[in-house]
């Protein structure tokens, strides 16, 4: 393998590979930033796999213009990719992005190469998702989890218990949904507190999921579901784990989080809720629903709330249903 580095040095590149126990005898380095360079290091040791980190800091002297420019990458990248199809030699370009996420440079970068994978994360944690925007031999609703260690960075096979909460006892104010990130059921914990206040204006603070749904879950809430003082009350959403939940899936575990909070009671280990709110306090069916609710199964949560509820209102009083019971049974057993 070749990796080429345009921007560190060999002994830093080392360092790294070092540290991670990257170091291995096939493994051949090259600092170089010039194109015409790369090409040579690439006859000279005839490699099975070449990265070249990053299209963007290497140049071509037969074009003007700084790295980085359209013109340079457009050269750069155009002449690796043919070198890599007629040797048959994988290649896997390093690009960077923008801040709104898109790669920077020409747009026909994307439409040269056969797949696009954007590496992404929360600083704020240690997981990673390799999402694939682009893929020509495969689909693109696939996503790779990975986290962050000492030691590099390492696949998370199954990453189910990673936005779940480990307290023992049930607490209100809480609710698993299981999300979807890409061909992935994952289970997130929603949690929400609710606390009364005497200000003209009740805060809402969100974390992890859309505020502008959930103030259309507040209002669903109090104008379907006879939660009537939430307007009297600050609620406090968040996710565990610093998990995004950006679909509409999540609506009905948000609800049943701020109803049990509001109510303070306690929803059972075992119940899991997924589903849309519409306006009118409807629970409307969600994408993949079976492969989400096996996999709640699979994980033990035998109580599934969703489309078949019906109503927001229903679903609400039958999650409290099962607190009450869970409640019920705790206290039998302590006595």
């Amino acid at each position: 393998m070749l990796y080429v580095s345009a921007e560190e040095s060999a002994a830093q590149v080392r360092l790294r590979a070092g540290r991670t126990g990257a170091l291995h005898d096939e493994l051949y380095l090259a600092a170089e930033a010039d194109l015409a360079t790369v090409l040579g290091q690439i006859d000279e040791v005839s490699p099975e796999l070449l990265i070249v980190d990053s299209v963007q800091t290497v140049a071509s002297s037969l074009v003007d213009g700084l790295p980085g420019q359209p013109s340079q990458v457009r050269e750069v990248a155009s002449t690796l990719i043919r070198v890599a199809k007629e040797r048959d030699l994988p290649l896997l370009l390093v690009g960077h992005v923008t801040k709104d996420g898109t790669i920077a440079g020409p747009r026909l970068l994307e439409h040269l190469v056969d797949v696009v994978c954007h590496f992404e994360g929360d600083r704020q944690t240690s997981l990673r998702f390799v999402r694939a925007l682009k893929n020509r031999f495969g689909p693109t609703d696939e996503v790779g989890c990975f986290e962050m260690t000492g030691d590099g960075i390492a696949e998370v096979p199954d990453p189910s218990g990673l936005f779940l909460s480990r307290a023992r006892t049930s607490v209100s104010g809480t609710c698993v949904t299981v999300a979807l990130e890409g061909r992935r059921a994952l289970p997130v914990e929603v949690q929400a507190l609710v606390v009364a206040t005497k200000a003209p204006q009740p805060r809402r603070v969100v974390n992890g999921v859309d505020p502008s749904r959930v103030a259309m879950i507040l209002a669903v809430l109090e104008r379907r579901a006879g939660l009537k003082s939430l307007g009297e009350h600050d609620v406090y959403v968040s996710t565990v784990g610093g998990v995004r939940l950006v679909e509409p899936g999540a609506d009905l575990a948000i609800a049943v989080a701020i109803a049990s909070a509001m109510r303070d009671r306690a929803v059972p280990h075992e119940l899991a809720a997924f589903g849309e709110i519409s306006l009118a306090g409807e629970v409307r069916p969600v994408a993949a629903a079976t492969q989400r609710a096996t996999e709640a199964r699979r994980l033990g949560y035998t109580s599934i709330l969703d489309v078949e509820a019906g109503s927001v209102r229903a679903a609400v009083e039958r999650a409290m249903l099962a607190a009450k019971g869970a409640r019920e049974r705790e206290l039998d057993a302590a006595f």
